[in-house]
Parts: C-alpha cells; sequence; structure tokens
C-alpha cells in the first residue's frame, strides 16, 4: 500500500479545517444546504448542523475510472436526500461529505485520512479502484471509520478479511472478481473458446481477476496460453505495443482484458494498429463497461468501431428497489442508472440503515450492525425510509437493495450474477446475457 507524505496530509487538514470554519461561518443553524470546497479535486459538502451522522463518499469523479465514476456518483447524494426528506437518521439530517480519489491510491489515501481525521466521518462509500480501497481501508479501520466499496472487486480483500485485518470495518456490495473470474470463464467455455490469452493492468484488481478466470478456466478444460508468462501493464504507462503483442501473439481464441478505460482504450487501440485483432475474440470486464470506450478507441478506415464484437462482464442489478432508484434517476437526470449506480445507492444505504440500528453515528456502531440490517431474519424492505421506520420502533429488517440482495458475509461480502455486454456496430453497448459463476 502507498503512504501519504506527513507534508500533504498536514496540507489537507489545515484547508480541509479551513473550509469546515467558513461552512459553520455561513450556514444557519438546522438547515442542511450543499456548497463547494477545495480540499480534493472534485470535493463537495452536503451539511448539516448538529451530531447527526455524517458519511462521506471517496470516489473517481477524474482519473483512469473517471468516466465510469461519473454514472455512480449522484447515487449517494439522490440516497442522502431521500433519507433526510424522510426524518435523517436518528432523529437528525445526515451529513455528505464527497471527495475525488483521481483513480489514485495516494490521492484516496490522502481523502480518506482527511474523512476519517478532519471530517471524522463514520462511514464512507468508495473507493471504485481496488488499489485506491487498499490504499484507503487500513486507514478507514485504524480511525474506525466502515468503509463500503460499491465496486472495488479484488479477491485479496477477502483474503485480508478473513485474517482479520479490517477488523470488521469493510464490506462491498459487489461480488469479489472471485466470482466474476468463474463467471467469465463459463462465457468462454460456453462460447467455444478453448485457447485463451489474458492481459491484465498489473494491480491488485488486474491480478486477482486473471487468477480467478485461469483456474476457473483450466477447472472447465481451457488452456491459458501464457499462463507461464503472464502479460501485464504499468497503470501509469502510455504506450502498449509490447504487451498488445505479448497477448495476442500466438493467435489465441479470445484474449481475456482486465483493464480501465483509459488505458484499456489505449491498448486495444494499439493491438488494432498492430493488425493483432483480426480473428480473435476480445473479452472485458466491469473496467471496461462505458459508453466512452468504443469512441476512445476509435474508427477503423471504413468508419467502423474497431471494438465491435467485443464482449465482457459486469455485476448485474435486478435487486427489488432497482424500480425506485430508476425512477428516481430518471426524475433527476432524465435517463437510467449509470453503471455501479444502484451498488452505490445501497452502499449508502446500508450505512444509514446500520446507523439507525446501531442507534448511534459511530463508525463502530455501524460495523457491529451491517449484517443484521443486511441479512435475515428480518422483514424485508427495499424502501430505504421504510426501513428506518421499523428500525426506529425496534423491529429488524433485512434490506433487499436496488443491485440485489446485499446478503453481506463474515468477510464483508456479497454474492451477484453478471450481465454479459457487447459493443454493437453502432458503438453502443448492449447487455445481451446473463451469466453465474456457478
Amino acid at each position: 500500500m502507498q503512504r501519504t507524505s506527513t507534508a500533504l496530509v498536514l496540507a489537507l487538514i489545515t484547508t480541509g479545517i479551513g473550509f469546515l470554519t467558513a461552512a459553520c461561518d455561513t450556514q444557519a443553524p438546522n438547515t442542511p444546504t450543499t456548497s463547494s470546497g477545495n480540499t480534493t479535486p472534485g470535493s463537495s459538502n452536503t451539511t448539516a448542523s448538529g451530531s447527526g451522522l455524517k458519511i462521506g463518499s471517496l470516489l473517481p469523479a477524474t482519473g483512469d475510472l473517471a468516466s465510469i465514476g461519473q454514472q455512480m456518483i449522484p447515487a449517494v447524494p439522490f440516497l442522502v436526500e431521500t433519507v433526510n426528506a424522510c426524518g435523517g437518521v436518528n432523529g437528525q439530517p445526515v451529513t455528505l461529505i464527497q471527495v475525488d480519489d483521481q483513480t489514485d491510491p495516494k490521492a484516496g489515501a490522502a481523502g480518506m485520512t482527511k474523512l476519517a481525521t478532519v471530517d471524522k466521518v463514520a462511514g464512507v462509500v468508495g473507493s471504485f479502484a481496488s488499489s485506491v480501497s487498499t490504499a484507503a481501508v487500513s486507514i478507514a479501520a485504524q480511525n474506525k471509520v466502515m468503509l463500503i466499496s460499491p465496486g472495488s472487486t479484488s479477491p485479496v480483500f477477502t483474503e485480508q478479511a478473513k485474517k482479520g485485518d479490517f477488523k470488521g470495518f469493510w464490506a462491498r456490495t459487489v461480488p469479489p472478481d472471485s466470482y466474476q473470474g468463474p463467471a467469465l470463464a463459463t462465457l468462454a467455455n460456453k462460447r467455444g473458446y478453448k485457447r485463451v490469452s489474458t492481459l491484465v493492468i498489473n494491480n491488485d484488481y488486474g491480478v486477482g481477476f486473471e487468477q480467478a478466470f485461469v483456474k476457473a478456466f483450466e477447472k472447465l478444460g481451457g488452456t491459458v496460453v501464457n499462463k507461464s508468462n503472464p502479460v501485464r501493464y504499468d497503470p501509469k504507462s502510455t504506450t502498449f505495443e509490447s504487451e498488445a503483442a505479448a497477448a495476442f501473439g500466438g493467435k489465441p481464441d479470445a484474449v481475456l482484458g482486465v483493464f480501465y478505460v483509459e488505458t484499456g482504450s489505449l491498448l486495444l487501440k494499439s493491438a488494432y494498429q498492430q493488425g493483432l485483432l483480426q480473428g480473435v475474440q476480445v473479452m472485458l470486464t466491469d473496467g471496461m463497461k462505458s459508453d466512452e470506450f468504443p469512441q476512445q478507441v476509435g474508427k477503423t478506415n471504413d468508419g467502423k468501431y474497431i471494438v465491435t464484437g467485443v464482449i465482457g462482464t459486469v455485476p448485474g442489478s435486478d435487486g427489488k428497489a432497482l424500480d425506485f432508484l430508476t425512477k428516481l434517476w430518471q426524475s433527476k437526470k432524465g435517463s437510467s442508472p449509470g453503471e455501479f449506480a444502484p451498488q452505490s445507492w445501497d452502499a449508502t444505504a446500508l450505512l444509514v440503515l446500520a446507523a439507525q440500528a446501531a442507534k448511534e453515528n459511530t463508525g463502530t456502531g455501524i460495523a457491529n450492525k451491517i449484517r443484521e440490517v443486511s441479512n435475515a431474519p428480518g422483514v424485508e424492505v427495499t424502501d430505504v425510509c421504510e426501513g428506518l421506520k421499523l428500525l426506529k420502533e425496534g423491529k429488524d429488517i433485512n434490506y433487499q437493495g436496488a443491485s440485489g440482495n446485499v446478503d453481506v458475509d463474515e468477510n464483508g461480502d456479497v454474492i451477484g450474477i453478471y450481465n454479459v455486454w457487447s459493443v454493437e456496430a453502432d458503438g453502443k453497448l448492449k447487455t445481451i446475457d446473463k451469466v453465474s459463476p456457478k
């Protein structure tokens, strides 16, 4: 895990204190408002005075995953606004502080430090990139802040949770790649691919996914042609000719690419320019599920999208609360929820419901009640306001989310289904199937 310098942290803390002081000077008591801050790029604060529940978000508004981050970020304030409109948590409005992690572990660590030590939040929705969550989670656990990720899928978190590294201050509303890897292996087998090569981003997300896929694909009788010499690229690279040549060389039936949008688009463009895509199926994952990436890769000389026919998987959303979120999103933005918006909504919902169940606005209280509000027994609820009402009455609930049932286990994991998506001839991404890891 990368560490943030003392000077950087002190600078962030000093800036954060100045911002908070200014906010206190300009807001009337008990009047929730929205204002912007400059503690980190894209930071904003939906404030409510008093000692009510305070939560943060740590998501990528900029950087390699910005195109996905910007689709999911609005779900967090939407949930907070919904909760505050029906009375808040423990009798008071919820405060939200939003921080842009820039898809960068150093920025994520600095942002998490600010949220925990300056803003003193009880819980945080974040991060999306596994590498950023890796940098943030130890800071969260040390400060007893509950961190719930709507997108970090690395299996490493499960292993660390089993060892007690997070002390219960970690969960996620997206299933780990120990499930998505086998799901994609099942898809490859179903389509008749026998020889597959892998090309992945060299971080917890890429390597963890690669390992899960290889194990599952070989179990199904497939061969990973570069297993002994895997191709892993530096996320800070800007040219990828050698990596593309190594992965596509030897004409495998398919190449599994575990990328982020910005670098992945450059890599696929490089493969095309070297004439390597012809006759090879490209299989991608959730890190590339962005409407922008076909345009970023570009078109052929005859005007066709280079990545037409590419397929991939992404955690699906089939939860009972999805209809409500979809209607809310349509009313506010005139469109359907973006990728990982349901998981972000559910992560926020679990934070507020657990705080109400604990009857205290602390990270420890939330951590102690996360599994209780997300699992049976209890009254099944999809409406977060209904859940809060029942909890105030002393009743048990089992929250059924927008992304799925979000039954959080002892390691902070959930199990889900996966949508299979493809790039159509017009450059649009379309869901064409579903696949299960089983």
